[in-house]
C-alpha cells in the first residue's frame, strides 16, 4: 500500500546511556495522513508528539515500593511475555530488587528478560520517574553483554536514592553509559500486558536493533513505505531502529484494538 505523504519519525538525543527499552519510544512519530506497509495495519506508528514537549510529569522519584509488581511470580511472568516462549522459557529472568535486578530464574540460551522501570528512559524524557511503566523485554547475548549493563547501573542509582540530576553527571565517567552496542544486538518487545507510558500504553509488538551510531538511511528506516523506523541520535550515541511486528508474543494479532 501506499503512503499518501510521507512519514516523519522525529527523534531527541538517544546516547549509550539509554538505548535500552523504554527510552525508543519517545521519540515522536509524526503521521501525516496515512501509512503504508506493515505500519499501515497498525494505525498510528508511535506515540504522539504532544507527549515529547512535556518535561518532568513526575519531578521526582515515588515511594520505591510504587515501582514494584504484587508478586516475584508476576514480575517472572511479564517478563516473559516480552518474547516467544520458545526464547523466553531458556532465557535468564531478572526481578527488581532492593538494590538492583536480580536473577529469580537462571537461563541456559543467553537471553535476559527482564521488566523495565521508567528510569531507563533517557534522561530528558518527561515519564522518567513514572512508576507505572512497565516495560517487558527480552534481550539477546549480545545486548545483554553491551546494551543491559548502564539499565541495570541506573537501577542502582535509582534504587539508591540518587536523583536524575545526580545520575546524569555519574553518567559522564560511567564506562557502561558509553559502552556502544555489540554487533547484532537487539531485542523483542511483544507483550501485550507492557505499559511504556500513560499516553499510549502498550504501543506496538515491536523489535528493536541496537547499533553504533550510524545514519539511519542505511536501513531505509523513517522513509515512505518503510516498516523500519529508526531513532539515530547524535554523534557519540548510538542508533536504535525499530520494527513493529505482526504478533504479540502469544500469537494472537496486534492489528486489532490498537
Amino acid at each position: 500500500m501506499r503512503a499518501a505523504n510521507p512519514v516523519t519519525f522525529r527523534s531527541g538525543p538517544l546516547p549509550y546511556s539509554s538505548v535500552s527499552g523504554i527510552a525508543r519510544l519517545r521519540c515522536a512519530a509524526v503521521v501525516a495522513s496515512g501509512l503504508c506497509g506493515l505500519a499501515l495495519q497498525f494505525g498510528t506508528i508511535g506515540p504522539v508528539a504532544a507527549q515529547d514537549a512535556k518535561k518532568d510529569l513526575f519531578p521526582g522519584m515515588a515511594p520505591v515500593e510504587q515501582y514494584r509488581m504484587a508478586s516475584r511470580s508476576e514480575e517472572i511472568a511479564l517478563a516473559r511475555s516480552a518474547a516467544p516462549a520458545s526464547i523466553s522459557n531458556d532465557a535468564e529472568i531478572l526481578v527488581l530488587g532492593d538494590h538492583d535486578f536480580e536473577t529469580a530464574v537462571k537461563g541456559k540460551n543467553g537471553f535476559v528478560c527482564l521488566v523495565e522501570r521508567s528510569w531507563s528512559a533517557s534522561f530528558g524524557d518527561a515519564e522518567f520517574w513514572n512508576a507505572k511503566i512497565r516495560a517487558p523485554l527480552c534481550l539477546n547475548p549480545a545486548a545483554v553483554s553491551s546494551v543491559l549493563p548502564i539499565d541495570l547501573e541506573k537501577t542502582r542509582w535509582a534504587l539508591a536514592g540518587l536523583s536524575k540530576a545526580e545520575m546524569v553527571v555519574r553518567t559522564k565517567s560511567s564506562v557502561a553509559a558509553h559502552q556502544a552496542p555489540a554487533p547484532g544486538a537487539m531485542s523483542y518487545m511483544l507483550s501485550k500486558e507492557q505499559r511504556l507510558s500513560d499516553a499510549d500504553g502498550h504501543w506496538h509488538p515491536h523489535l528493536m536493533f541496537f547499533e553504533p551510531h550510524t545514519a539511519v538511511a542505511t536501513w531505509g528506516a523513517n522513509l515512505p513505505g518503510s516498516p523500519v523506523f529508526g531513532s539515530e541520535g547524535g554523534p557519540e550515541e548510538a542508533t536504535v531502529f525499530y520494527v513493529p511486528v505482526a504478533k504479540w508474543s502469544d500469537g494472537t494479532s496486534a492489528s486489532g484494538g490498537m
